[in-house]
């Protein structure tokens, strides 16, 4: 299967930024979208053709589209940072261990965790 066309957080960009180029990329395109979840992932498949999209971007956006109920499979990376800094992205998400199985891989070097959910089925 080639690559999945991506949108990138596409509720904070309704237009593209100014050195934004939707050409295929490695066969990867993007596209900017001003929608909800639902919207933006509905414009995706049509786009997709019948291949897997990945929805790219920050926690908030990760958050509207796992609380929409939108994410089959999602590979989170975890960098150790000073406590108070960044945006939470399990905020408001509480019971995912009920809809998701979790797998964990930390690299001990560098304290980063690899979290990878996927659907309970």
């Amino acid at each position: 299967m080639g690559a999945a066309p991506s949108l990138r957080d596409p509720r904070r960009r309704p237009h593209p930024p100014p050195e934004a180029d939707p050409a295929p990329r490695g066969g990867t395109s993007f596209h900017f979208v001003d929608a909800s979840p639902a919207e933006a992932l509905e414009v995706a498949r049509g786009l997709a053709d019948g291949r897997d999209v990945r929805v790219g971007g920050g926690p908030s956006t990760v958050r509207d589209f796992v609380a929409a109920g939108l994410v089959d499979r999602m590979h989170v990376v975890v960098v150790p940072v000073l406590l108070g800094r960044g945006v939470c992205l399990w905020e408001g998400l509480e019971g995912l261990e009920e809809r998701y199985d979790v797998e964990t891989v930390v690299s001990p070097a560098s304290g980063v965790s690899h979290l990878t959910f996927v659907t309970k089925h």
